[in-house]
């Protein structure tokens, strides 16, 4: 495979916020940028042109999802995942590490890597470093990960364990690496611990990878030691390689993310959300199966300019809601996905212009609910 120069531009820095572009085969990545979630090669109940029409620039699968269900052969045999999903733009597939550690069953690891038993039909499969990297490679998107050991946030002993196997296991990825024409991102792991965190930064940072990666983190420890984690990390990582937190995509924390120095979000959240009722918005969250929109002629953000809140009113989505029709999720995840989408596209408007904190603090200020954790 030919090699590409995917390189990293800083364009500009307001406080640690950057915004730059990261170059891949499929286009220009303008960060900060959201990237909606295609666990099965499908963002759910949208089309590719859909997505476009939203503005998404990067889109997310899951490798360890692709592996068991249709097989990275498959997906190799019909010319790769941007051809077998009709994906034209840059293409970003994680390992399957926190798969294997969140979904599979009675897994085991060990030194060389994780055998597990599916969540789908209890058969039994093995994933090392050279295992993983090739079912990647075979799926061909532009951004792979490297295989990473996810731990519980708080066991000190199990995320230094897990921690040390992910440095062995990302320079096993980077030896069993065979394309030029895909950027592998190594993860940076350590838990809630700080001097974990900087020590696995510097190592993973050691290595040369072309971007880095902050796992491990939106998986039950609280925002401020999230938040705290991603300065530690942040700090030692280089600024000329965009950085990327995984798993992670309210509106609060984007903004306190790139607020810290982080480039790129994804998170299944906004079509979660749409299949369970729920909108996004930048001042809360609204439950679209509240029978106060039963007579509501508004759309779901008066101010949004999505599809869906450009022709349909709370009282019709709350039909469709109660209804139980499948339009209901498609309408909702459009609108979640803009305000998401948008929203980092609106920051890093912020930040060119100089104004990036004026502009996080003024969405923070007016979210309903819990007050927000004000970035910094």
């Amino acid at each position: 495979m030919p090699h590409f120069n995917f390189r990293y531009d800083l364009l500009a820095t307001d406080g640690k916020a950057r915004a730059g572009v990261f170059y891949t085969p499929h286009g220009s990545l303008e960060t900060p940028l959201f990237a909606p979630v295609g666990t099965q090669a499908t963002v759910k109940s949208l089309t590719p042109v859909q997505l476009e029409e939203l503005g998404a620039s990067l889109v997310l699968a899951n490798t360890y999802h692709l592996y068991l269900r249709p097989g990275a052969d498959v997906v190799a045999e019909m010319g790769g995942l941007h051809h077998f999903m009709q994906w034209p733009r840059p293409l970003l597939t994680d390992s399957g590490g926190f798969q294997v550690f969140s979904l599979a069953e009675m897994r085991k690891v060990d030194e060389d890597g994780v055998t597990f038993k599916s969540h789908i039909d209890g058969s039994t499969h093995r994933l090392t470093p050279e295992k993983a990297v090739d079912i990647e490679e075979k799926l061909g998107a532009d951004i792979i990960m490297a295989f990473d050991e996810c731990a519980e946030p708080h066991d000190r002993p199990y995320v230094e364990r897990a921690m040390q196997r992910t440095h062995q296991w990302a320079e096993r990825c980077l030896k069993a690496q065979s394309r030029g024409d895909q950027a592998l991102f190594g993860i940076v792991q350590g838990g809630i611990f700080p001097d974990l965190r900087e020590d696995s930064a510097r190592t993973i940072r050691a290595m040369g990878f072309p971007g880095h990666a902050i796992g491990g983190l939106s998986v039950g420890e609280s925002k401020p030691e999230m938040y705290a984690m991603i300065e530690t990390v942040n700090a030692v990582l280089p600024e000329d390689k965009p950085r990327y937190l995984m798993g992670v995509g309210t509106v609060e924390d984007i903004l306190n993310g790139v607020a810290r120095g982080i480039d790129i979000f994804d998170c299944v959240l906004p079509t979660r959300l749409a299949r369970h009722q729920a909108a996004v918005t930048r001042s809360g969250r609204i439950n679209l199966l509240n029978a106060a929109h039963t007579h509501d002629p508004r759309p779901i953000d008066e101010g949004c300019q999505c599809y869906t809140c450009q022709h349909f009113t709370r009282a019709y989505l709350r039909h469709l809601v109660v209804a139980k029709e499948m339009l209901a999720s498609s309408l909702i995840s459009i609108h979640n996905l803009h305000t998401l989408i948008t929203l980092a596209k609106d920051a890093r408007a912020a930040i060119l212009k100089g104004c990036f904190n004026e502009f996080a603090q003024d969405i923070l200020a007016h979210m309903d609910g819990d007050e927000p954790q004000p970035v910094s």
